[in-house]
């Protein structure tokens, strides 16, 4: 009978902003070795996100139903909208032998650490609280309502950072990137 090892949970978070989505599509160019969990939500897409792609965009009451039904291995209300972690598909993933990508806010990043203690956490922090909100403003994909939401979450997500095993900061994204990859070969190959 032959053994497959399971695969890694990686989490990667960071306050809404700080180039995380950036720095994660490159880096999954760089490792293949790596599965990407999409994410379910009820916001609605951006112009440049597909469905099942950056997400699955879904009505609230159908992420309710698989709430209920214990979908989700963690799932967060954040700026008014859910967003859950598809539990069959992680495990599915890491059972499999290979290593999976979540990219999760620090709350949900908690909940899945709670369950799965063996995940790694990495947190990607902006250089400063004052970058990261330039960075937002020149986004310029908030109302002014959203970017003063997302600026008081930045500040509670920032004062849990300790809580996560890596800590990655992004003044430059390619560095932040190769970093990161430097980082996840080490997990995976456990080093």
């Amino acid at each position: 009978m032959v053994f497959r090892k399971k695969g890694e949970i990686i989490i990667v978070a960071a306050p809404s902003g700080t180039g995380k989505t950036t720095i994660l599509k490159q880096l999954l160019k760089i490792h293949n070795d790596l599965v990407y969990s999409v994410s379910t939500t009820t916001r609605k897409p951006r112009p440049t996100e597909k469905n099942g792609v950056d997400y699955f965009f879904v009505k609230e009451e159908e992420f309710s139903r698989k709430k209920e039904e214990g979908f989700f291995i963690e799932w967060e209300k954040v700026y008014d909208y859910y967003y859950g972690t598809d539990k069959s598909f992680v495990e599915g993933t890491i059972n499999s032998g290979l290593s999976i990508l979540i990219e999760v806010d620090v709350k949900g990043a908690l909940s899945i650490k709670e369950k799965y203690p063996e995940s790694k956490m990495i947190y990607i922090l902006p250089p400063s609280l004052e970058e990261l909100v330039k960075r937002l403003k020149n986004r310029k994909t908030e109302t002014e309502e959203d970017f003063v939401k997302r600026i008081d979450r930045a500040k509670m997500e920032l004062n849990q950072k300790d809580k996560f095993e890596y800590q990655i900061v992004n003044e430059d994204v390619n560095i932040a990137v190769n970093q990161l990859s430097e980082l996840i070969k080490k997990i995976i190959n456990k080093e």
